[in-house]
């Protein structure tokens, strides 16, 4: 386990799930210093992972286009197989991701011990232990066959030059003196960051809701960022007609940067209110003061944000959680889960991290 010169780790699951995979790639190189390190992640989440320092290279793998089914992902693992990979780790249990491993060949293959075909694939098995260890933990399980210490490391996202640069011409392009946390000037009010999208539609708190805690947040004298990714424009520009701003301070940004950049605006607010979604991952391990709010999921699932900044706000109902991911309606027709956080008990969290009263 001394030698390995060529690793790949293996994370073609959501935004969320490769931030959560940070404190893997870090203590693995830490562990192989000398080694190459390919991460592999889903088609689209590349760009923010291009400066990671510990990585050699980041490769999007396009699951749901041109590289989508068995033979793609046996003929990707095969072509890998000529790169000399010597040491593959994968936390994603697909069949998929079995066959792509299975056929890159490295001598030390790491996965889950499931499901079954796990064992077809990998030369160690290590078990996930779901109910007992949060996501973090249970992706440091995978490093044991290593000789690694499994204590995570605080995880740190190195953002690439250019996303910080556009995240800084936003903020500079915001009216005289608004950019708080960044001390341009004179400030006019905290900058409070909202992104109510999800790619789960129960995941979504109401939008009537984010609107009442923005028109809150700019009569304390705020400055309101609606942040929106691809799709998700709609949603932004409704939030902010229903605002009815007339302050000039909501700056609706819906569809205006990349994951990159979102992730380094997202790192310059004073707050942030989410869902449980990918922007929420962005925030928390940059240490933005965040609320995230969690309904059909549950923190006990174990992909909550982590850090004395973050707050999960959640109502308790016996239908919790209903899935792994939440799903396009709510199975019992209410969606009482996230309808019963109130607009006001999350303003109260919100205005003591913004320092307003």
């Amino acid at each position: 386990m001394n030698a390995f010169r060529h690793i790949g780790i293996w994370q073609t699951a959501f935004l969320g799930d490769a931030v959560l995979t940070l404190p893997l790639i870090q203590a693995v190189k830490a562990r192989f210093p000398e080694a190459e390190v390919h991460l592999f992640v889903r088609a689209g989440v590349e760009g923010l992972f291009c400066s990671q320092r510990e990585l050699s290279s980041v490769r999007p793998f396009a699951k749901r286009g041109a590289q989508k089914g068995p033979l793609a992902a046996v003929g990707l693992g095969r072509e890998l197989a000529r790169e000399g990979f010597d040491l593959w780790i994968s936390p994603h249990t697909s069949l998929r991701s079995a066959l792509v491993a299975k056929s890159v060949g490295a001598r030390v293959r790491i996965g889950y011990s499931r499901p079954w075909w796990n064992h077809l694939a990998y030369t160690h098995l290590v078990d996930r232990r779901f109910d007992e260890l949060h996501e973090i933990e249970r992706l440091m399980q995978l490093t044991l066959p290593l000789g690694i210490d499994p204590v995570a490391p605080k995880p740190r996202l190195d953002l690439p030059p250019e996303a910080v640069s556009r995240a800084a011409e936003i903020f500079s392009s915001l009216p005289t003196g608004l950019a708080s946390s960044l001390k341009l000037g004179p400030s006019a009010g905290p900058i409070l960051g909202i992104h109510p999208g999800s790619t789960w539609p129960t995941k979504c708190w109401p939008e009537d809701s984010f609107a009442e805690v923005a028109r809150w947040a700019l009569s304390a004298g705020a400055v309101v960022l609606l942040f929106a990714g691809p799709g998700e424009e709609a949603l932004a520009a409704r939030i902010a007609r229903s605002v009815g701003d007339n302050t000039g301070r909501l700056v609706d940004l819906g569809g205006q940067l990349d994951i990159p950049a979102l992730a380094a605006a997202l790192g310059r607010v004073d707050a942030c209110l989410t869902n449980d979604s990918g922007p929420m991952h962005l925030a928390w391990v940059q240490d933005t003061p965040l609320v995230a709010l969690f309904g059909p999921t549950t923190r006990q699932l174990g992909f909550f944000p982590r850090g004395e900044n973050s707050r999960v706000l959640e109502q308790s109902f016996d239908c919790r959680p209903c899935g792994l991911h939440g799903h396009k309606a709510c199975p019992l027709k209410h969606h009482s889960c996230m309808r019963d956080i109130t607009p006001d008990r999350v303003w109260d969290v919100l205005k003591g991290m913004l320092g307003v009263a």
